[in-house]
């Protein structure tokens, strides 16, 4: 199973992992770091990856957990929620970055840039990139001043703009602080 993380340097939202067992005979032209494609490129390649693999999932740890844990094990943490709703239990797991705790004593392979070097890492990358871009957006539709529609939590100017003048809304890391203390009324 290919395991990767989005959202780690986001100041909003939930940090999300995918989790893909691609099929043996799986083509999928063009498979890479979801971060260097177009929205177009991954939604066409999310699909494609749905219906090429034998297992995929899409779990997330939201802003309560990244507080708790901090974003490095909150990333880790979902990743492991991928590894335990697996129906297709994997018996070995390749998770994109250098840090990594098993789970059910699955063997594993962390490697650094995976999501260049793996075809089921890459195939994480993007469903779970797709997966929070379009939770963001539907954020954006409640807090529509912080640019969530184009930016999707990550800290842009506008973004910073709109913490400094609004304040934060219950989907921002109370973690990161841009100056403000301002806590949004909801």
């Amino acid at each position: 199973m290919g395991l990767d993380e989005v959202g780690r340097g986001c100041l909003a939202g939930p940090v999300v992992a995918a989790g893909v067992i691609l099929k043996p005979d799986s083509n999928i032209p063009g498979l890479r770091d979801s971060k260097t494609m177009s929205e177009s490129e991954r939604l066409k390649l999310a699909k494609m990856i749905e219906q090429q693999s034998k297992f995929c999932i899409v779990k997330e740890c939201d802003i309560h957990e990244i507080a708790e844990l901090n974003i490095l094990w909150a990333s880790v943490s979902a990743m492991q929620k991928c590894v335990r709703a697996a129906s297709l239990a994997p018996d070995y797991l390749l998770v994109d970055g250098n840090k990594f705790t098993a789970t059910d004593l699955i063997p594993h392979t962390c490697i650094v840039k995976g999501d260049d070097k793996s075809a089921s890492i890459a195939a994480a990358s993007i469903l779970a990139k797709v997966y929070r871009d379009q939770y963001m957006r539907t954020l954006s539709d409640e807090f529509p001043e912080y640019g969530w529609k184009t930016n999707v939590g990550y800290p842009t100017a506008k973004h910073k703009q709109a913490l400094k003048e609004f304040g934060y809304t219950k989907y921002h890391r109370q973690s990161f602080t841009l100056g403000t203390s301002k806590k949004r009324k909801e």
